[in-house]
């Protein structure tokens, strides 16, 4: 049952995005405000190009103390290498990389277009609902 289940069915569409050129100090102030572990960086063209992680913006505190400079840009502090995944992807197939990697979430695109995001919890939110209509 699972197998049939993809991400689009359970991904977030209400997203928190970051650009490139935006204040990392702004950044870190809407993960905080949101509770968020972390958000994709956008393009002018929605093109998923980093992610800005609770990790990444430790960072800031370290350039701080040997520049004596707290902030700068997202760019300077991201991690480049996004791992997406399609909306079309199993939401089994996605349980699975959660478990091979640290990630807490992932970037949901379309035509490498973001249009939503996938967490941990969403998955469990997955398997719940597939264990009470299984139980009804």
């Amino acid at each position: 049952m699972l197998h049939s289940i993809t991400v689009k069915d359970f991904m977030a569409e209400s997203l928190l995005t970051f650009t490139p050129d935006m204040d990392v100090m702004e950044a870190i102030h809407k993960l905080v405000d949101r509770c968020y572990s972390g958000a994709p960086v956008t393009d002018n063209l929605g093109n998923v190009i980093g992610i800005l992680s609770e990790h990444d913006c430790l960072n800031v505190a370290i350039h701080a103390s040997y520049h004596g400079v707290l902030g700068g840009r997202v760019a300077d502090y991201m991690s480049k290498n996004a791992v997406t995944v399609e909306s079309e992807t199993s939401i089994l197939e996605v349980a699975k990389m959660f478990i091979d990697r640290p990630y807490k979430r992932y970037p949901v695109v379309e035509d490498n277009r973001l249009v939503g995001i996938i967490s941990r919890s969403d998955v469990l939110r997955a398997i719940d609902q597939i264990n009470d209509s299984s139980n009804a």
